[in-house]
């Protein structure tokens, strides 16, 4: 059979049912229940998704379909944002592959000339294309627009009619009514889920606001932006990159059920989309897998992706990425313009955290220069003179053990003012000058700790450090060496720290890694404590292939807390 020629859609649903009564011959006191019914019940609930699925189960069940979908029309009209279906498992629908994009074939004919089309066999239509490899058999087909407020949402698709007949007219009149019910209802669960999906963007933007502005750990707050954009947008993943000085991006969060590879990755300023980004461009990727932009380490699981400049006062401070499963439905216009605005109040509550901690940062290094100059000209001074009066009384002692022991006193002074002048040059040092070995930046990182815990954390390096660890396990070994310090300062109460560098290690899969740990005789972890520390520690060692772990101290039987990390070369 051809196609039914183009008919106007019932605008009201009682006239719908109305023709619907008189045409359906033969049992009309069995089928007209069962459509008000079905009415009824795509009439309940306001959730979209689980509404179109009622949808698509109901016109199977009045119809006697063996399968029905719904192809919901992207927003530019150009094939599909979305796909529903009934009737088809889940493994057949895994061995077909990538659900129909609507831009070719004769679901991409109905979205662009939305009439009523019925066949006796949908492979007779010049339109069609054929299936792919692994689908059903499908024969007969019958096809109907779904309109929401005059404007085609999509279009109703039943096939398969059971018995091997074809669809009749009383099957085309009842797929109109439920049609056009559909589409009201559909329209009022677009409302509906609209005002939710702003709700929820709203609350993300707040629980942003205050993680960058609580004066906490800066890549807790940048976590929550993360797990915050992947939540709301419905995402595989959500990844923070910030500018970093060359001009490229680097990942600096990730969020995803999976233990990611991606942190620390560092997205090179030659790249087109960096540009884009850093020009404050929003990016809107249909496939990232196959754009040949994108890098391969970053979207080879990801299909549609949302790359978006976190930028507040002309200022782009780095990016926002929400990518789906390669089999995940591209973003709508209503979720990119909800997701560009919770960038840019995550870029705005980012660059206001940003002055809050140069304004917390000036005050340390205005503490650090009085601390430097007390030790200079008051600490030094005195121990240099107390020096030289110990000097003094031992030329005019005639008791040897006395000459010895002033000389020994002599001695240790000697070595405390060279530590306080160590002391005084690493307070002096700008803690974001960047020296280039990796033995020189852990030691430094020592120095500086040194300062609030008041006293010098013990050191001891294993194998060729600085020639053997690569940059990217450096730069995340001072990153984690610096987390460890600051937890022991601020929770360990500790009166003594080790911290080992060890480049020799073998890692359980048999690769060549370097390992560190820091020791102190503290407190130890209390139950029920803090863990984001820890957890910054083990998702930096995860994201390079390594781990990262906690056991006892160096106090007394055990006490304390030692803190490992590892990761390959």
């Amino acid at each position: 059979m051809s196609a039914a020629p183009a008919s106007p859609v019932p605008g009201d649903s009682t006239d719908a049912v109305a023709r619907a009564r008189g045409g359906l011959s033969g049992e009309p006191s069995v089928r007209v229940p069962r459509l008000l019914e079905a009415v009824r019940s795509v009439g309940s609930g306001l959730e979209l998704h689980s509404k179109l699925d009622r949808i698509c189960e109901t016109a199977a069940e009045l119809t006697g379909a063996r399968y029905a979908a719904i192809g919901v029309a992207a927003e530019d009209g150009e094939g599909l944002a979305d796909f529903v279906h009934h009737g088809v498992d889940e493994e057949t629908v895994h061995r077909i592959g990538r659900r129909p994009d609507g831009h070719k074939g004769l679901l991409g004919a109905l979205i662009r000339d939305p009439r009523p089309v019925r066949l006796a066999n949908v492979t007779d239509d010049p339109r069609s294309c054929g299936f792919p490899a692994g689908h059903p058999p499908m024969r007969s087909f019958l096809g109907v627009p779904i309109r929401v407020q005059g404007e085609i949402f999509g279009n109703l698709y039943l096939t398969e009619k059971r018995g091997g007949g074809t669809f009749d007219d009383d099957d085309l009149d009842m797929v109109r009514v439920l049609a056009t019910e559909a589409g009201i209802a559909v329209g009022n669960a677009r409302l509906y889920e609209a005002a939710q999906q702003r709700e929820r963007w709203i609350d993300g933007s707040v629980a942003v606001t205050t993680a960058l502005l609580a004066g906490g750990d800066a890549e807790d707050a940048l976590q929550t932006v993360a797990e915050q954009a992947r939540r709301l947008s419905g995402s595989a993943a959500g990844i923070v990159l910030l500018v970093v000085e060359d001009g490229g991006l680097e990942v600096v969060a990730v969020a995803s059920e999976q233990p990611s590879r991606e942190l620390g990755v560092v997205v090179p300023p030659e790249s087109e989309l960096v540009a884009e980004l850093r020009d404050g461009k929003p990016v809107f990727l249909a496939d990232a897998s196959a754009d040949p932009r994108m890098r391969a380490d970053l979207t080879r699981d990801y299909g549609p992706v949302m790359m978006l400049p976190l930028q507040s006062d002309g200022r782009v401070l780095g990016a926002l990425l929400t990518p789906r499963s390669r089999e995940g439905r591209e973003f709508t216009e209503t979720e990119r313009t909800l997701a560009t605005q919770f960038a840019s109040q995550a870029a705005l509550a980012l660059m206001m955290a940003e002055a809050q901690r140069d304004r917390e940062r000036l005050a340390v290094y205005e503490d650090r220069d009085r601390i430097a100059r007390d030790l200079h000209d008051l600490v030094i001074q005195r121990l240099f003179a107390t020096g030289m009066m110990l000097e003094s009384a031992q030329r005019r002692s005639d008791v040897p053990e006395v000459r010895r022991g002033v000389g020994k006193a002599v001695d240790e002074l000697d070595i405390t003012i060279q530590e306080i002048r160590t002391a005084i040059f690493a307070l002096r040092q700008d803690p974001t000058e960047m020296p280039s070995g990796l033995r020189t930046r852990v030691l430094r990182e020592i120095s500086t700790a040194a300062v609030p815990l008041g006293f010098q954390p013990g050191h001891r390096f294993t194998g060729p450090v600085d020639t053997l660890v690569g940059e990217l396990t450096g730069k995340n070994l001072i990153a984690a060496l610096r987390e460890a310090l600051s937890n022991a300062f601020r929770h360990a109460g500790a009166s003594r720290i080790e911290v080992s560098v060890d480049a020799d290690v073998l890692l359980p899969d048999g690769r060549p890694g370097v390992r560190l740990a820091v020791a102190d005789d503290g407190v130890g972890i209390p139950d029920g404590g803090r863990r984001s520390g820890l957890r910054n520690l083990e998702r930096r060692a995860e994201s390079l292939g390594g781990a990262s772990w906690h056991g006892p101290g160096i106090g007394a039987d055990g006490g304390g807390t030692t803190v490992v990390w590892q990761a390959p070369h």
